[in-house]
């Protein structure tokens, strides 16, 4: 089978496509034929052996796929020939067969495409876990994203309000990624120069009730000076780079909060989350209330791009490589 390799940890410039064996079926595992592969930015860290997780050499990248059920064991809840998302995890997302145990295969919304389907649970289960179970959203609060064109700040856009958000604000640094987070769903779009001072007039000096903050860097101390009272900002990334600082005494002038959002280790550490979110998440996006992605989506001779994209910022929603 064809897949997107890295034999060297070089960056995404290393990702190489290469024919090797397909996966070996094991008890428990699903075998799926894959349409096309989310790509994220732990794969840009695992190019380079930056990751908290990091695979034997060599590896193939990616995390999450989309594609059809080939076979399964009988007491799985897939069966041959179901339209399916997976994770696979620590790589082996960006070949064209994966083997991914039962328990991290969902079936996929018929109104949801396949491409769509393989940018949704990274992205979306990260913020339905930000917004939900670190961030304790409650009805009609504010939800202020960073980076906000980018995957996860799209996912934020197209699912807070279906969550409970009554605002959500993007942050975004040039005009046309400002479209971006419109197009997906941005009450109110600000630029990354005088951000503070737009929001601050936007909620008429009140403040956020919640920042998403993917990006990190030089912009998070004001994301502390940007909440309200009983605010919480949520530290899920550091895309930019710098791994930002806190004077907590910023935490104890306004009663606000700063919380590790670490989407993955809750998954692995908590049996049965996984299974709780996709029940929540799936009727959503069935029903509609939560648009499916919009993928930019690259073939699989181009996977080394596709995950540069990520890593040079020039990257709008979610990535997708096709496969078939």
């Amino acid at each position: 089978m064809r897949a997107a390799q890295v034999d060297k940890l070089d960056g995404p410039e290393a990702v190489r496509i290469v024919d090797i064996p397909e996966p070996t079926p094991y008890p428990g595992g699903v075998v799926i034929d894959v349409h096309a592969a989310g790509v994220a930015f732990p794969d840009v860290l695992m190019t380079r052996g930056l990751y908290q997780m990091k695979p034997e050499l060599p590896f193939v990248v990616g995390g999450e796929v989309a594609g059809i059920v080939r076979t399964a064991p009988e007491d799985a809840h897939v069966r041959a020939g179901d339209r399916v998302v997976a994770l696979t995890l620590l790589g082996n997302a960006m070949a064209e067969t994966a083997v991914v145990p039962d328990r991290m295969v969902f079936r996929l919304p018929d109104n949801v495409s396949l491409e769509a389907g393989a940018g949704i649970l990274f992205n979306d289960l990260t913020v339905h876990f930000c917004l939900r179970t670190r961030g304790r959203l409650a009805a009609g609060e504010t939800v202020l994203v960073h980076g906000a064109a980018g995957g996860i700040g799209t996912s934020t856009l197209r699912m807070a309000a279906a969550l409970g958000a009554g605002r959500v604000i993007a942050v975004v640094s040039t005009e046309a990624k400002a479209e971006v987070a419109r197009a997906n769903g941005a009450t109110d779009v600000v630029l990354t120069d005088g951000w503070l001072a737009a929001v601050k007039e936007l909620t008429g000096g009140r403040g956020v009730d919640i920042v998403l903050d993917p990006v990190g860097g030089d912009r998070f101390t004001d994301s502390i000076r940007s909440l309200a009272s009983a605010g919480r900002l949520l530290v899920v990334g550091f895309t930019a780079g710098e791994i930002p600082t806190v004077k907590v005494n910023r935490l104890l002038l306004k009663n606000v909060e700063v919380i590790g959002a670490a989407w993955g280790e809750w998954v692995m550490s908590h049996p049965g989350y996984l299974q709780q979110q996709w029940a929540e998440v799936e009727p959503l996006l069935a029903a509609g209330v939560i648009a499916p992605p919009d993928p930019v989506l690259y073939p699989l001779d181009k996977a080394a791009e596709a995950v540069a994209s990520l890593d040079n910022r020039t990257a709008t929603g979610k990535v997708v490589v096709t496969l078939r």
